[in-house]
């Protein structure tokens, strides 16, 4: 039974960061043939917002307190809004191999940030892990900066996707105890609400413009994607695989990404791939592996413990 359980979460966190890697070329080319980042962010939160509520009416009925459907506002700026508005923006600006590669230092800001605000300690082998991954990013936007080609990179959505990597992991750490007392489409439901008002009043006039001029059907195809796919199941999927999953081996499953976006990047001829791309891969990679395998406070002091009870 447990083996089986396990199976379960390993093949969901697989499916969910394969379908993030392939939904980064796909809403790039969707951006390419009719969609702007504005627009696609717009239809992936109020898509998915939609969908939510849909699914809630299906699952077991939770009672949320006013004052947790409140903290959900910040939540949903951090977790949603401006995680989706820069990833998506950025993607629009920069190569899907570029977002990809930077979408994989989450968990450096996380480990930095739950140092800050968790007091959690930096060892030894995160701060090298750390200056790692930072260099790996570096050697991103500097090549990008060097190059005028989006298929090789822009500075401006590099950087986009790198402060959506930031604001995830700023929520993670700030609102972990509320996304944990709730269930997944729960929590959605309220964030992605929160996130479409905050949203729609702002970009609708643009989406209504956009929309208006005619628009290839692959397009709606691939928008379909990022809504359905790219949003919705991958969200489900994450869920199930972290009730089960350790939260190293959770982020050791971030590597699917970019290896899957490289793949369908240069299968579908939207970006090309550079020495520089290899060499900040391994970097980052090296650097996030350093940082999830290195101890948490938790370790450290079980160990102290297990010292003194000998």
């Amino acid at each position: 039974m447990k083996t089986s359980k396990a199976l379960i979460a390993h093949l969901a966190m697989f499916g969910a960061c394969a379908g993030w890697g392939l939904m980064s070329p796909v809403g790039k080319d969707a951006m390419l043939h009719g969609f702007d980042g504005i627009t696609m962010v717009s239809f992936r939160v109020a898509g998915a917002c939609l969908l939510f509520w849909i699914a809630s009416l299906f699952a077991p009925k939770e009672q949320v307190p006013w004052r947790d459907r409140l903290m959900f506002i910040g939540a949903a700026l951090m977790g949603l809004l401006f995680n989706q508005c820069c990833f998506t923006i950025g993607l629009s600006i920069t190569s899907p191999i570029n977002a990809s590669i930077v979408t994989t230092s989450m968990p450096i800001f996380a480990m930095i940030l739950a140092a800050l605000i968790l007091r959690e300690p930096i060892t030894g082998k995160k701060a090298l892990g750390v200056l790692m991954g930072c260099s790996g990013a570096l050697i991103l936007i500097l090549s990008s900066a060097a190059h005028a080609d989006a298929r090789v990179g822009d500075i401006r959505g590099d950087l986009l996707c790198l402060f959506a990597q930031f604001s995830f992991a700023l929520y993670l750490s700030l609102f972990n105890p509320l996304i944990k007392r709730y269930n997944v489409f729960t929590v959605n439901k309220y964030m992605f609400s929160w996130a479409t008002l905050m949203l729609l009043p702002l970009s609708s006039y643009h989406v209504y413009g956009v929309i208006s001029q005619p628009i290839p059907l692959l397009t709606w195809i691939e928008v379909g994607y990022v809504v359905v796919c790219g949003t919705f199941f991958c969200y489900i999927l994450t869920m199930i695989g972290q009730r089960t999953l350790r939260p190293t081996v959770v982020s050791v499953y971030n590597y699917v990404q970019p290896i899957v976006a490289v793949a369908a990047s240069l299968i579908m001829g939207i970006s090309t791939m550079k020495l520089t791309h290899v060499l900040a891969v391994v970097l980052v990679f090296s650097g996030v592996w350093l940082v999830v395998k290195s101890k948490s406070r938790k370790d450290i002091e079980e160990e102290r413990q297990e010292k003194k009870n000998v």
